[in-house]
């Protein structure tokens, strides 16, 4: 049984969520979120949330034991990019990329190979 959280339009880049949740991919629950606790990453919050709203949805949808949890799949897409521009010397101007990620996370009661 799995149960799935999906956090949209979240304000941080794509590449920057990787690196967190790559570290995360695989681990129990309790081990997953002792990870990202300790990990000095901005992106981790966003990541605990969805992690913690996907064991939610486990435990009270599925009535699994939060404990036993894995984390089978999580996995970020690009969302929207806001674009800015700043301007620079001599009349031009620079493009400013404000990169949006989709975070997704399914947890399930056994480990996928």
């Amino acid at each position: 049984m799995q149960a799935k959280a999906i956090a949209k339009y979240v304000r941080v880049s794509p590449r920057k969520v990787r690196q967190v949740v790559d570290l995360i991919r695989g681990k129990k629950v309790p081990e997953a979120l002792a990870i990202l606790r300790f990990t000095p990453n901005g992106s981790t919050e966003p990541v605990t949330k969805v992690l913690k709203s996907a064991v939610a949805n486990a435990e009270h949808n599925l009535e699994l034991n939060p404990d036993e949890l894995f984390v089978t799949r999580i996995y970020v897409d690009q969302g929207p990019t806001m674009k800015r521009i700043k301007p620079r010397a001599m009349g031009r101007a620079d493009q400013i990329r404000k990169r949006g990620s989709h975070i997704t996370v399914v947890v399930g009661d056994k480990k996928e190979d």
